[in-house]
């Protein structure tokens, strides 16, 4: 009987713990938007500039974030493997918070997801990230119809396409800027956030493949 009441005891302490835990990851205290903002662009050009971009103590950081999380930043950003926002703004793990797809594209799993990480991990800063020589917005611009579910990509990436018609200038970056302004109004607007909204600030970069450079657009 002793050794009953024993184990759920610990069994009690574990969950209390757990639970203290998530509670504090949900109402730890929020970065705010403009401090984020400069923690990324700090980030980015050390990214851009270093040989070698700063130390990360990774197996020191995966114990502190193994039981709770509180990204500072969400990024949305593309699937294309040379843009992993990790990397791109010199942040270890647990500090952002990625929804990634090509063509930087949110639907309702990634909104969801946005939701999410500003409501319970407190992020108040979004990032819609679009990147130089996209695949996924050349396929659109090339054609308006794809095979298989690459043509929800093509046809989500169309409103840009359509914009850009006429404007002077290279068509693909053109494209890619507009995609990413678009994506960020979809947020601006379809993301349910309630009260938070007030709170949240959302911009637009594009990533430069070539100096490894993020380029921020105008609000």
């Amino acid at each position: 009987m002793r050794l009953h009441h024993t184990i759920i005891a610990g069994a009690l302490t574990a969950l209390l713990a757990t639970s203290a835990l998530s509670f504090a990851a949900e109402h730890a205290k929020s970065v705010s938007p403009d401090d984020a903002l400069a923690k990324l662009q700090a980030g980015n050009k050390r990214f851009a500039t270093r040989k070698i971009t700063e130390g990360k103590p990774v197996a020191a950081q995966r114990a502190k974030t193994a039981q709770s999380q509180q990204p500072f930043a969400i990024i949305v950003g593309c699937a294309d493997s040379r843009t992993s926002p990790e990397l791109v703004f010199d942040q270890n793990l647990g500090a952002l918070f990625v929804v990634r797809t090509a063509g930087n594209l949110v639907g309702e799993h990634g909104l969801g997801s946005i939701e999410y990480a500003v409501e319970h991990l407190g992020a108040r800063l979004i990032v819609v990230l679009g990147h130089e020589r996209c695949g996924a917005v050349a396929s659109a611009l090339a054609t308006a119809t794809a095979p298989g579910n690459v043509n929800s990509l093509v046809r989500d990436i169309q409103p840009a396409v359509q914009a850009t018609k006429g404007r002077a200038g290279d068509m693909l970056d053109l494209t890619v800027k507009e995609n990413a302004k678009l994506v960020a109004a979809k947020i601006r607007t379809e993301a349910k956030l309630g009260d938070l909204a007030k709170q949240v600030r959302v911009v637009v970069g594009v990533y430069d493949l070539d100096t490894g450079t993020v380029a921020w657009a105008k609000e």
